[in-house]
């Protein structure tokens, strides 16, 4: 829900899971969102934070990748992902592209390296709820192109009558296409139209949930890439 603060950008109240072996930023990570009103619950290792996770239903999951034990960041977000779609903003101290591919193919919202500013990571959780909450209200006709039925007051896509898992993120983007059916659009239109311009990171990103989009939903999504501009949606 909107906060009180005068700040039409903020959204109160969220549960937000905290997934952080370290006991500093765990704590820092609890006072930030806390003042920023919303209601944190910490987890210091894979195991606890799936047993959290089930047991609270966030609306968003901070989750670091460097964890102790059996489940690590990736193998978490990769259980977490078999069942929700609730957006997660990976925070590492792996500064390397592939870490950062691999945190997005497996369904990522963000990514923050560490050391990070609180104040920015606060900005970019604002911006993930804002998208999320979004997400949730969007509504629109059932489009279809061959088997790919893609329905947006249901926020469901299926292929050959079979329903796809798409992330939030990724019917976002995929909306988004379908709002401009073709135009050519550049990754940082895309970026902008289907996850706001408050987003923050790599305009890369796009390629890697358009080649989720088209892995998941096949060939006969005409999802075209338009050399030195963009995706185009025909």
């Amino acid at each position: 829900m909107a906060g009180d603060s005068g700040d039409p950008t903020r959204i109160d109240g969220a549960v937000i899971l905290v997934i952080e072996d370290e006991p500093h930023i765990a704590d820092l990570l609890d006072l930030y969102l806390r003042q920023d009103g919303h209601r944190p619950y910490l987890a210091d290792s894979g195991e606890r934070a799936l047993v959290l996770f089930a047991e609270r239903s966030p609306a968003l999951v901070l989750l670091d990748l460097g964890l102790p034990g059996g489940i690590d960041g990736l193998e978490a977000c990769r259980r977490i992902r078999a069942t929700s779609d609730v957006p997660i903003i990976m925070i590492t101290a792996r500064d390397d592209e592939v870490d950062r591919i691999v945190g997005f193919e497996l369904g990522a919202d963000d990514y923050v390296i560490k050391p990070f500013s609180p104040r920015e990571l606060m900005g970019r959780v604002r911006a993930v709820l804002r998208r999320s909450a979004r997400a949730a209200t969007t509504t629109g006709p059932v489009v279809e192109f061959g088997g790919v039925r893609i329905d947006g007051e249901r926020l469901e896509v299926t292929v050959d009558g079979v329903v796809a898992s798409l992330a939030a993120r990724e019917f976002a983007l995929l909306w988004f296409l379908v709002e401009h059916v073709g135009r050519a659009l550049t990754r940082r239109q895309i970026l902008d139209g289907a996850w706001g311009d408050g987003w923050i990171g790599d305009e890369r990103t796009v390629d890697v949930h358009v080649r989720q989009v088209r892995r998941k939903l096949g060939d006969d999504l005409p999802l075209a890439t338009v050399r030195g501009v963009g995706y185009r949606l025909d």
